[in-house]
């Protein structure tokens, strides 16, 4: 998700909003912004019907028994976004910078949604708040060690107690469990 392709998406807007970015700048995010998603959505509509041999042979495919939208080729590792711009001029007219971040969306989409997913049970376990009168001692299943480190730093949320060193994700997932009760 921390990708230098992307640095524009996650930052403009803060830019922006504290006076920070040019106005022309601003303008040219929207533009790439509008462009992002005018690929996007040319990757999800435009399809390759099954029977179109010879647009299958030009990218190095057999038969495809449903057809495919070109975000499902542009999944498969032997296809760039490159391959696919003879089949939409709209894809092809796009900006090259757009096209290659297009794509890395695309070919990385299973890895940026489980990233996703993993903040998101980070920024739970930071909204998780731990009892100050927490007893550690009382708990069953954490080594001595942790019992330890615990006490000693009295963590407020279970995510500064999974920040400490030598607790284990297991203690971790214990207190997140005991809490829960």
């Amino acid at each position: 998700m921390l990708r230098e392709d992307n640095a524009d998406q996650r930052l403009s807007a803060l830019g922006h909003r504290v006076g920070l970015l040019p106005p022309a700048r601003w303008e040219r995010f929207g533009a790439k912004l509008a462009a992002l998603e005018c690929g996007a959505q040319r990757l999800r509509e435009v399809r390759v019907a099954p029977g179109a041999r010879e647009d299958l042979e030009r990218l190095g495919l057999g038969l495809l028994h449903n057809g495919a939208s070109l975000e499902e080729l542009l999944r498969r590792p032997e296809i760039g976004i490159d391959h696919l711009l003879f089949l939409d001029g709209q894809l092809a007219a796009l900006p090259p910078e757009v096209r290659l971040e297009l794509e890395t969306t695309v070919k990385y989409a299973g890895y940026i949604r489980r990233q996703q997913e993993q903040v998101e049970r980070t920024r739970r376990m930071e909204e998780q708040v731990i009892p100050a009168e927490f007893d550690y001692v009382a708990v069953v299943g954490l080594s001595a060690e942790v019992r330890e480190k615990l006490l000693k730093v009295r963590p407020h949320t279970l995510g500064q107690a999974s920040r400490i060193p030598g607790v284990t994700p297991a203690a971790v997932a214990i207190l997140a469990v005991l809490l829960r009760r």
